[in-house]
């Protein structure tokens, strides 16, 4: 199956340690972007432990000192980097990353092609 290739944003629109920007990856399961120490990163907004959406507010995912991104639910914080989970109740995994790319002013996402 061919990856949906799609614009998200300008690339002006994400901040550094700022808000995300979700958008849309299939019914009922969104995903985000962030820009954390100069890059873009895109993930599956669903926590490991038991699938929640990480942001307590639309795109609102790093927690209080803007180094980590944090689950609402369960208070678990991952690397923005990595999508690592360094604290909480699902220590260990990591959230499932997608592939994201800054082209001609324009953040870019590829996933897998909604059914």
């Amino acid at each position: 199956m061919a990856d949906d290739e799609r614009v998200i944003c300008r690339t002006e629109t994400l901040a550094e340690g700022g808000l995300g920007v979700r958008f849309p990856i299939a019914e009922a399961t969104n995903g985000f972007v962030i820009r954390f120490r100069g890059s873009v990163r895109a993930y599956v907004n669903r926590c490991p432990h038991m699938g929640t959406e990480l942001d307590w507010q639309p795109g609102e995912l790093f927690d209080a000192s803007g180094a980590y991104l944090v689950c609402s639910t369960h208070g678990a914080l991952f690397e923005p980097l990595t999508g690592y989970c360094v604290a909480g109740p699902c220590r260990g995994a990591s959230l499932q990353e997608i592939a994201a790319v800054e082209f001609d002013g324009k953040v870019l996402v590829s996933c897998p092609k909604r059914a």
